[in-house]
């Protein structure tokens, strides 16, 4: 089996083989649903389920991508053609509309997902095979990952590369997801690791996650982005807690009132100034997402709402006696 996928609604799963097949199961009962999807002539590398769960695509070394009807089991358009390799990684935008597909033939490609019509030309920049993509949230973006080492992130609209490939990973790329909020991308490598970035900005957050004693293959987050889990060669899944990976160095310079704002806290959760004194404690959830400058915003219960502290009347010690703001009108 090469490839596996949920249904939107969980209540089935699909599944692509070496055979050539597609088979769509009970979630439930693990019982096979329907027929075999037959019409690839070589391995089925990925499949993915359209949002409304009535369509899925399947990518193959046969060099085509198929469309089919879940309820009908039939194909819905001729077989898209376009990659000159096998198609390694498919993939449905958040609407439903469109489809990625990355191929050994070193392209990103874009389709018409109800016409099966392949969208304005092959996304070209990296210089070796093609093994995943994924859509951004928003569907704004497809982000690439390659044997060349590097990540790309792609406009939709405009089929142009977007800021400079996201370089960190000492061999292939593997695989590439999105968080469910569309912040960060997490990639999973034959160096072994998996690295988090920054969505926007491209830059790396944190440090590598380190385990896997072999090729990172496959990796996700859970809805509520406080997991990933990640398949390997090494014949093991590892799920990580996916915020303490989150830097909270300081910035390099600072020009607050008092410099101990600039420190992290320590691994028991406190912030000291440099005698030692307990300044502040920030909880377990806060201490791996702080933001820049460090300790001037922390997050709120929800993961992915924050807000901002005020320190400008903030007293060491036994001094916060001294601290009075008249608050009447």
């Amino acid at each position: 089996m090469e490839s596996v996928a949920y249904s939107p609604d969980g209540q089935q799963i699909i599944s692509g083989s070496w055979d050539g097949t597609i088979r769509i199961w009970d979630a439930k009962t693990g019982v096979v649903v329907g027929k075999p999807l037959l019409g690839h002539t070589d391995n089925v590398r990925s499949v993915d389920s359209s949002p409304d769960g009535q369509y899925l695509i399947s990518g193959s070394v046969d060099c085509t991508i198929r469309i089919w009807d879940v309820n009908t089991g039939a194909v819905t358009v001729k077989p898209l053609r376009g990659h000159t390799s096998a198609v390694l990684s498919v993939a449905y935008s958040p609407g439903g509309s469109h489809i990625a597909s990355g191929s050994p033939d070193k392209t990103v490609r874009i389709w018409d997902a109800k016409t099966g019509a392949v969208l304005g030309e092959p996304l070209t920049g990296h210089t070796d095979n093609v093994y995943s993509v994924a859509f951004s949230p928003n569907g704004q973006h497809i982000i690439s990952g390659s044997d060349d080492g590097t990540i790309r992130i792609w406009d939709v609209k405009t089929g142009t590369a977007v800021g400079k490939p996201l370089q960190g990973h000492t061999s292939a790329v593997r695989c590439v997801a999105y968080s469910p909020d569309g912040q960060r991308i997490i990639s999973g490598s034959s160096d072994r690791t998996i690295r988090t970035w920054n969505a926007e900005t491209g830059a790396v957050v944190g440090n590598p996650l380190k385990g896997h004693s072999d090729n990172v293959w496959s990796l996700a987050y859970s809805p509520n982005r406080r997991y990933i889990v990640s398949g390997s060669d090494d014949n093991t899944i590892r799920v990580w807690n996916s915020f303490p990976h989150v830097s909270t160095q300081p910035p390099s310079s600072c020009n607050l009132t008092h410099p101990p704002f600039c420190a992290p806290p320590e691994s028991d959760g406190w912030v000291r100034d440099s005698n030692g004194g307990l300044l502040y404690w920030a909880t377990p959830d806060c201490r791996a997402d702080l933001h820049s400058p460090a300790l001037l915003t922390i997050p709120l219960l929800s993961l992915f709402r924050s807000v901002s502290l005020d320190f400008e009347d903030f007293a060491f010690g036994t001094s916060w006696t001294q601290i009075f703001r008249n608050t009447e009108p």
